[in-house]
């Protein structure tokens, strides 16, 4: 099948890779030449592991292209999957789906056959009915039909995700649509991924839902870890003891940071702010968001209370700052509350990650970026372990500090309580 993609951002350039993957011509198109040019280079924009063997694999078979010509490559193509951002507005907390009607627009110019107009981005109820409304200004309800077919794609499991999802959502009305994207999906639905075949407006709310859903288990298990902290119990053996039950099941009980990245922040904001436009009261999810926004000052109260609040000329290290392993992302990261906070208290501040030097920092001149772990852990007086990533779990700390010893606050509890304390080291988990 002939797709477009448009937006090579997250979801629509790892989308548009997969979908080409799977033997289909795609078009991703980007405003941005710089991103489309160096696309054709094989230069991906964000780290996610294995896609960029995708990305140079299927541009030379020729089923994947890069192009900055929207109009062109909308009349090319048979589907046509929105993939722009819908970021929290500056100034409240419902979605900016300025972007997602922006390139309505644009479509709505360039339909010279029939379409079908796919809603991946994650959007509020109605958004679907919106577009329509756009679209049937120029063009007869016939030479088009709006979808929602929401993304469950996570960070750094992507391509994995993509190519064995737990659900395929469709959200339309209109069966010649369902019978093509069911069709479109076949190889993933041979491997056993479960069809849903909805209406537009309940495909909308079941992303939001997810989002809020697994939000609402992160910020649980972190609470739960504070009361873990009071009664001297191990909040793994109660993520355990959870998780064994069906009903409730493990993923998502891992105590920790705060909640971040590209989804779950903005997700739980955009429902309130939808609930509230049909007069509803969503206090579940409110109390989560305030839960998580709350969950930074409580690590650096503990960070404080480990260094007994001498914090000026301290050398801390954070190994990962990224919101979560195996990604570059770093919206809403908690290290971005957290190193602000401690370098104001005069600490030093040094880090290492992966994904390397991240310009969020740039402005605080007692930050800086080590190449490697070893150096960013020299003359620490406490090491922060804020992202899980696999150069992390087997650190031999014993083997770099011969003298002094620094704390090691594991947020991550990737670490043996008894074999960092045997080694002389100051140990602090979450939930121990």
């Amino acid at each position: 099948m002939k797709l477009c993609m448009i937006g090579t951002g997250y979801v629509g350039l790892v989308s548009g890779v997969c979908f080409s993957d799977l033997g289909n011509n795609v078009i991703c198109v980007d405003k941005n030449l710089d991103k489309i040019n160096n696309l054709k280079k094989g230069l991906i924009p964000i780290y996610e592991p294995g896609l960029d063997e995708l990305v140079k694999k299927n541009y030379k078979n020729k089923r994947l292209n890069f192009s900055t010509n929207l109009k062109n490559s909308i009349k090319k193509s048979d589907i046509i999957f929105i993939c722009v951002g819908t970021p929290t507005k500056k100034q409240g907390t419902s979605a900016d789906l300025t972007q997602i009607f922006d390139v309505a627009k644009e479509i709505s110019s360039s339909i010279n056959k029939f379409k079908i107009i796919i809603t991946k981005s994650t959007v509020p109820v109605t958004t679907g009915d919106n577009i329509e409304k756009i679209l049937s200004k120029k063009n007869k309800k016939s030479k088009f039909s709006v979808v929602s077919n929401p993304e469950f794609l996570r960070e750094g499991e992507a391509i994995r995700d993509f190519t064995y999802p737990d659900r395929i959502v469709i959200g339309t009305n209109d069966k010649k649509s369902n019978r093509i994207l069911k069709n479109l999906y076949a190889p993933l639905i041979s491997k056993g991924a479960e069809y849903m075949h909805t209406s537009r407006r309940a495909a909308e709310l079941i992303k939001y839902a997810s989002n809020a859903f697994l939000a609402t288990k992160v910020t649980f298990i972190n609470e739960i870890a504070n009361l873990c902290e009071k009664t001297q119990i191990n909040v793994e053996d109660i993520s355990i003891g959870m998780g064994l039950d069906k009903r409730i099941g493990s993923r998502f009980l891992r105590a920790g940071p705060a909640y971040g990245g590209s989804c779950f922040p903005k997700d739980t904001k955009a429902i309130i702010s939808t609930a509230k436009n049909f007069s509803t009261n969503l206090s579940i999810i409110k109390s989560v968001i305030k839960s998580n926004e709350n969950r930074s000052k409580i690590l650096l109260n503990r960070i404080y209370k480990t260094l007994n609040n001498k914090i000026k000329n301290k050398v801390i290290t954070f190994l990962g700052v990224t919101f979560k392993a195996n990604t570059d992302d770093m919206r809403d990261s908690s290290s971005l509350t957290m190193i602000p906070a401690l370098s104001k208290k005069g600490a030093i501040i040094k880090y290492y990650d992966p994904t390397g030097y991240k310009k969020e920092f740039k402005k605080f001149k007692n930050v800086e970026f080590n190449s490697s772990i070893k150096k960013s852990v020299v003359k620490s007086d406490l090491i922060i372990i804020h992202t899980d990533w696999n150069d992390f779990k087997s650190i031999n700390f014993k083997s770099m500090f011969k003298k002094k010893k620094p704390a090691i606050y594991d947020m991550r509890n990737i670490y043996s309580p008894l074999k960092i304390k045997a080694q002389g080291f100051k140990y602090i988990g979450v939930g121990r």
